[in-house]
């Protein structure tokens, strides 16, 4: 049998995936093939803002009047599913098709041990009629994809990622446009000003002290009943994507800068070559850092992409402060630098600058190393212990090194004397927290907030979790909190995997709060359907999703399908 290199990196807050598993993986959520869309229209009203509209993460669905059919494209890994050897599990790629007159009618059973039993049957390696054997047999080969198309593609081509990335960058092209043609002479004059002034822009909308502000606001003003879900679901969906904003934001900031360069160009006499220098300079170095967050790149090659984010935008930085300096220290009429005036402090330029410079330098004034306590329940996962509650819904950045990869956990506490991170071994990281645990790892102070930290905007929510991924809403069981969980955790040998400390955390709670499957015991469930009965169950406002690429959009779909609002990790979340 051919290999595969397994190409891993971890691009959503908290999410960490990788690409090309290993087809043994246990933890490769298998969803049903269809899940039936409600027959009647959703009652659900509209907020027509940018981010709500028709979208793979809408915040609202339409009706369907087809259904939901399992994805053909490659099943991805995921932190939240440990690399865990099975022999049994070798016919995870099989795909039932409609054609193929496959009997669905086992998976819309209320007898879940009547469905895991199916279950167990159709994704093992004997099936156990003939009838079964016959179809196995006639089932087509699924069409390979490329990882461009599953990275770009997957979860549509109109999600509101890409859809705020397109305001964004489609309102800079306009004023581009105007600039050139006379109608804007402000942004022909300062063509550089905007530019920066889109960087400032991006800076933020990834600043993790900044966002933690901005959650942290959000919850307060939007998380009373009075106001309306579509609101609250709307703004989720916007925070969650926010990184359409970053990323158009860089594409326009280096069309601004080549407006910029091309006026400087037309104009020399009235500039000098070190400025043109330092700008070519850095519209090389932006457009690099650009070429390098590239989903494809990104996803095969994470550790460059960071890299090379990170120095590169340093470097700018610098630069950006020698081209203000530069700028306004030259003399056109006399060919020389003054640099004796102040004059540039005045500019516009030297602002947003020096604000740039405080928002990328605050989180490394809090990075330090800390002891740490860690345990490995097996050979697939570490428990490691901090000092310190933490408030439930917040993740955390951990490195071996400040200056190479950091990794994102979410964070475990009962918000009083510590707090912890369960990581599973799937990267040369990770796994040596299992080999090999360190007595000190490097932190940041700031701890941010992400998806699941707007939870609290809630009163009643539907927490659905995959494997190791349980780590982001183990808090919301473990310390009060504003909204009503009820629990839905899918993973294979909970205890063994996963050991005591943790099974007891999710013991004690009644059944409908917390619904523990164990797919070693009971078989390979149908997620996306065990969601929407939860979620009926326990009247939830709303579904929210860890689990791999897959998993968590196939569980988004079939809730959003059935009219519930749901959202799970994005690559760029």
């Amino acid at each position: 049998m051919e290999e595969h290199k397994v190409a891993r990196f971890s691009s959503c807050r908290g999410v960490a995936f990788e690409i090309n598993p290993e087809k043994t993986s246990p933890f490769s959520i298998a969803t049903t093939p269809v899940v039936e869309a409600p027959k009647e229209p959703s009652n659900a009203t509209w907020v027509w803002l940018p981010w709500t509209q028709k979208t793979s993460f809408k915040v609202f669905p339409t009706s369907l009047t087809g259904s939901f059919h399992r994805s053909l494209s490659r099943p991805s890994n995921h932190f939240c599913d440990l690399d865990v050897d099975d022999e049994d599990d070798h016919d995870d790629d099989t795909i039932y098709e409609d054609e193929e007159e496959v009997d669905l009618e086992v998976f819309f059973e209320k007898d879940l041990g009547k469905q895991n039993s199916v279950l167990k049957t159709s994704f093992g390696s004997k099936p156990s009629t003939k009838r079964q054997e016959s179809l196995l047999r006639k089932l087509p080969p699924k069409k390979p994809q490329s990882r461009l198309s599953i990275i770009l593609l997957d979860q549509g081509l109109f999600t509101v990622y890409k859809r705020l990335f397109v305001v964004c960058f489609t309102l800079n092209i306009i004023g581009i446009v105007l600039a050139a043609i006379g109608g804007f002479p402000y942004a022909k004059e300062k063509a550089a000003l905007f530019s920066i002034a889109n960087i400032l822009a991006l800076v933020l909308c990834r600043s993790e002290a900044i966002l933690r502000v901005v959650f942290m606001l959000a919850v307060k003003v939007l998380g009373r009943s009075w106001i309306p879900v579509q609101i609250r679901t709307a703004t989720t969906s916007f925070l969650q994507c926010l990184g359409g904003v970053h990323s158009g934001c860089g594409v326009s900031a280096i069309a601004w800068l080549i407006f910029a360069l091309i006026l400087t160009l037309n104009d020399r006499n009235n500039t000098s070559s070190e400025i043109i220098a330092v700008a070519s300079s850095l519209l090389f170095l932006i457009g690099l850092s650009s070429l390098a967050a590239f989903p494809l790149v990104r996803h095969l090659h994470h550790n460059v992409f960071e890299r090379t984010h990170r120095f590169a935008g340093w470097t700018s930085l610098l630069l950006v402060w020698i081209f203000i300096v530069l700028t306004n220290s030259y003399n056109p009429a006399q060919k020389t630098y003054d640099f004796s005036s102040s004059r540039f402090i005045k500019t516009q330029e030297f602002w947003f600058t020096l604000v740039i410079t405080i928002v990328i330098i605050l989180p490394w004034l809090t990075v330090r190393r800390v002891p740490v306590m860690i345990s490995t329940p097996s050979n697939h996962a570490s428990i490691i212990k901090f000092e310190g509650g933490i408030k439930a819904g917040i993740l955390g950045r951990i490195s071996p090194s400040p200056f190479s990869e950091w990794h994102a956990f979410g964070i475990i506490s009962d918000g009083k004397n510590e707090h912890m991170m369960l990581a599973g071994a799937v990267g040369d990281f990770t796994k040596t927290l299992v080999s090999n645990p360190p007595s000190h790892v490097w932190v940041r102070g700031v701890h941010f907030a992400g998806l699941p930290y707007l939870v609290n905007m809630y009163e009643r929510v539907v927490l659905v979790a995959t494997g190791s991924g349980i780590c982001v809403f183990l808090s919301f069981l473990l310390q009060p909190s504003r909204a009503d969980v009820c629990v839905v955790w899918v993973a294979k040998g909970i205890e063994q995997n996963f050991g005591k400390e943790i099974q007891q955390m999710m013991s004690g709670f009644p059944k409908d709060k917390v619904i523990v499957h164990d797919t070693a015991v009971l078989g390979r469930p149908n997620v996306a359907k065990m969601s929407i009965d939860a979620a009926k169950k326990w009247d939830a406002q709303v579904v929210i999703v860890t689990s791999n690429p897959e998993g968590s959009r196939d569980v988004v779909d079939a809730c959003k399908g059935a009219g519930i609002p749901a959202f799970g990790p994005i690559w760029d979340s």
